[in-house]
């Protein structure tokens, strides 16, 4: 029990007050004093060391007293700069994506026979996305004209020497020599031709353009997509290789590919499709097959 009585000693001893006093040098007289217990000074310790630590969170907090420190400036410009250029590589990636996701959707809406769309970014944000139509240009308009009028361009009910007229003006080349078994028939969904040629035959662009699409599926081989002047589109189908990439540019009559083998005893015949502003037409009316 001795221990029990040390603690109890101590706790009355850590609250009972002593006189601190200041007497004078000279006459030993008493001038000030005050009462003091080590709890009080305990307590005013603690306070004092949370007012301090207040004051300080405050000023780091509301003022720029960490700018005047050593070595934190030139670590705030780098992480601030690090921060920038994350921001910038997002929003790039960003715009990047939603060119790739136009492309693929306008590829896809110019297979359809559908008029293709731009996105629009917002300036307030460039996460919001609009679709609007594409403003066609004053020579597409008049080319539209021209070619649904009735017109020597016209693609209908025109006469062989209005064909003739079409396909010198256009002068498309012919990509592949052989002989058109299916005609073309919007009636009959067969927006193209199909033509029988040598296996392996060499397969030609029919004019100067740009390859969009060159891809492989199980059902037509290897496609191929160019896009030429004015809005002109020519579809390649039922190719055994391709020779061209996408973005690759291509001239009148250069190789792009080769015609279809026989497979287990299956021909695929090649097809040829050509589109103008999005819309299926007739290859006869522009080709000398």
């Amino acid at each position: 029990m001795n221990w029990l009585k040390k603690i109890k000693a101590w706790w009355h001893g850590f609250f009972r007050k002593r006189r601190f006093n200041m007497l004078n040098a000279t006459d030993l007289s008493e001038e000030w004093h005050m009462h003091l217990s080590p709890a009080s000074i305990f307590a005013g310790l603690i306070a004092f060391l949370l007012m301090l630590f207040i004051i300080t969170l405050s000023l780091v907090a509301y003022t720029p007293v960490l700018e005047f420190l050593p070595g934190y400036r030139t670590e705030a410009d780098r992480s601030r700069e690090s921060l920038i250029q994350n921001i910038i590589r997002l929003d790039s990636m960003e715009r990047v994506m939603n060119d790739m996701m136009t492309y693929n959707e306008n590829i896809a809406l110019i297979m359809e026979g559908r008029t293709p769309v731009s996105r629009v970014l917002a300036s307030s944000d460039s996460s919001r996305i609009s679709k609007v139509l594409v403003v066609p240009s004053r020579e597409d308009s008049i080319l539209r004209a021209e070619m649904e009028g009735s017109g020597p361009y016209a693609l209908s009910g025109q006469e062989n020497g209005s064909r003739r007229q079409v396909r010198e003006a256009i002068e498309l080349a012919s990509p592949v020599e052989g002989i058109i078994t299916e005609h073309f028939d919007l009636k009959e969904n067969r927006y193209g031709v199909k033509i029988a040629a040598a296996a392996a035959d060499r397969i030609a662009a029919v004019d100067n353009g740009t390859v969009v699409q060159s891809l492989w599926s199980p059902d037509n081989g290897y496609t191929i997509v160019i896009q030429h002047a004015a809005n002109l589109l020519s579809i390649y189908r039922n190719l055994s290789q391709s020779l061209v990439a996408t973005g690759q540019t291509v001239r009148v009559g250069e190789q792009i590919g080769y015609n279809a083998e026989a497979e287990n005893g299956e021909v695929k015949l090649f097809e040829f499709e050509l589109w103008n502003n999005g819309k299926p037409v007739d290859p006869e009316r522009y080709i000398v097959f």
